[in-house]
């Protein structure tokens, strides 16, 4: 009995790591398909680390400016720091467009929300799965 109980242990940990390997990878490959490509540099920097053995999972989105694409600016500003947002039109230069932008703020592109919520459900029904 004690052999089994040890067995049945490993698996279920082995099968759990899985889960939680399977749903990282789903979160950052849906954060990445879902994130607007302008130079690609906020896709490539959604990155994965696997933590806790097996058992935990870190996907870091490691540009500056995500959460002002996720949650837009300006007047259009929604969730983390949205009623702090500037709500004027402001200037400012633009490198790429070599000349003075004026904006009243760009609308929310979500990318993180809808990817960790496909990996909640993948994760829950695994997991209910055994």
């Amino acid at each position: 009995m004690e052999q089994y109980l040890e067995e049945y242990t490993d698996d279920v940990k082995k099968r759990a790591k899985q889960i939680v390997l399977e749903t990282a990878q789903i979160i950052q490959s849906q954060a990445k398909a879902l994130a607007p490509v302008d130079d690609g540099s906020l896709r490539d920097s959604i990155t994965l680390r696997i933590e806790n053995g097996g058992l935990g999972a870190v996907i870091h989105v490691g540009a500056f400016y995500a959460i002002y694409v996720n949650y837009g600016t300006g007047i259009y500003a929604e969730g983390p720091g949205g009623s702090r947002a500037k709500k004027i039109p402001w200037t400012y230069w633009s490198p790429k467009l070599n000349r003075w932008v004026t904006t009243s703020g760009m609308r929310a592109q979500e990318f993180w929300e809808p990817a960790v919520e496909i990996g909640q459900r993948h994760f829950i029904r695994e997991m209910g799965r055994f």
